[in-house]
């Protein structure tokens, strides 16, 4: 229940950065120019009569945040409740303090005129905040305690992976370095990438190269500006996340291919990468056009957010490794086996053996 609970909010959190997306594509971020309250009005109580043009879209998007908010609270008291992982428990109190901070840095981008690094930071911290609603999600997931199991009679079992009654069992997680390096790089220069965005679209850079493929008739622009040089380093951060999916991809089908848990995260970034990369052609081919740059930036969270996915999943087993307790379930298994030995097997030892064998004699 709390997986679900986990996932729920991670869907409302997808749709809250949609709805700050829309702020910024609308340039309503100061369409209800006081903060915490809105004219005045106490934002629960602000009459509906009043959501107007943009001021629909600001207004709504801190009735979301709220929500969010509320939700977070609900999630980290619920984990402090019912699960005993003590470093889980604290991630959800830091998932907490993340989406308090997002509240505060919203308020201040309000309070301060939206200046670029604000503003920039709001949207960064919101990236922070999906990828950790969603590791939650991840570590309360049944595969992530109880062990990946991927049944596809239609692919051979792989490195890593064991073949038990219901098909091919992931051993342990485990992947080796190679993925792990890969997939946490990609990983690191997609998020990297997307606070490019963000500073591009909050500097006003986004039409400072109006052309798409070409830069100004050229394949690098023959004039620079900083708008210019912000607007260039997103498209070559572009074809460097394109080349590290789909580098991903090839290692994960090539030495995991009967791996669900794996090759589905990787196959569903290549195709959300294809579709972003076709976003970000149609929005400046659209002139920014509001929805099209919204979807634009929710798709690259979502590129983010499934290649941590693909990256937490790599990293399962050496994190067992290392005895960082993966659920109560894993430790009391292995206490319960414990106990079944002890009971069909009582001789563990040479030295019980002889003393069983001694005894007998006697």
């Amino acid at each position: 229940m709390l997986h679900r609970f986990c996932q729920f909010l991670v869907a409302c959190t997808v749709l809250l950065i949609l709805a700050g997306s829309l702020v910024t594509s609308h340039d309503a971020g100061l369409s209800v120019p006081d903060w915490p309250t809105s004219y005045g009005w106490n934002m629960f109580t602000f009459p509906p009569s009043m959501w107007v043009a943009n001021i629909l879209y600001e207004h709504g998007h801190r009735l979301i945040a709220s929500t969010v908010g509320f939700l977070t609270i609900v999630m980290a008291v619920w984990i402090s409740m019912v699960d005993s992982r003590r470093w889980l428990r604290w991630f959800g109190v830091a998932a907490l303090g993340s989406v308090i901070a997002q509240g505060l840095l919203g308020g201040l981008t309000v309070l301060f005129f939206l200046p670029a690094a604000v503003s920039t930071a709001h949207a960064g911290l919101a990236e922070i905040f999906l990828g950790m609603t969603v590791a939650i999600a991840i570590f309360t997931s049944p595969g992530w305690i109880e062990g990946y199991v991927g049944p596809d009679p239609r692919v051979r079992p792989v490195e890593g992976t064991t073949v038990g009654p219901g098909g091919p069992v992931s051993s342990g997680g485990h992947t080796g370095p190679s993925l792990r390096f890969l997939a946490t790089a990609t990983t690191i220069v997609i998020y990297a990438q997307i606070l490019v965005g963000a500073t591009m679209r909050h500097t006003g850079a986004g039409l400072a190269i109006p052309d798409f493929p070409w830069m100004f008739g050229h394949l690098v622009p023959d004039h620079w500006s900083n708008a210019i040089a912000i607007h260039f380093t997103h498209r070559v951060g572009a074809l460097l996340v394109t080349l590290g999916i789909l580098t991903v991809f090839a290692h994960v089908r090539s030495h995991h291919r009967g791996r669900r848990e794996l090759m589905r995260p990787a196959t569903i970034m290549v195709a959300l990468v294809a579709a972003q990369v076709t976003l970000g052609a149609l929005t400046v081919l659209s002139r920014r056009d509001p929805w099209i740059n919204s979807v634009h930036v929710v798709c690259g969270a979502m590129v983010l957010t499934t290649a941590l996915v693909l990256t937490l999943r790599s990293w399962r087993g050496r994190i067992v490794d290392c005895g960082l307790r993966i659920a109560d379930s894993i430790a009391d298994s292995r206490t319960n086996d414990g106990i079944r030995d002890e009971i069909h097997n009582p001789i563990r030892s040479p030295q019980s053996a002889i003393r069983n064998d001694g005894g007998a004699r006697t």
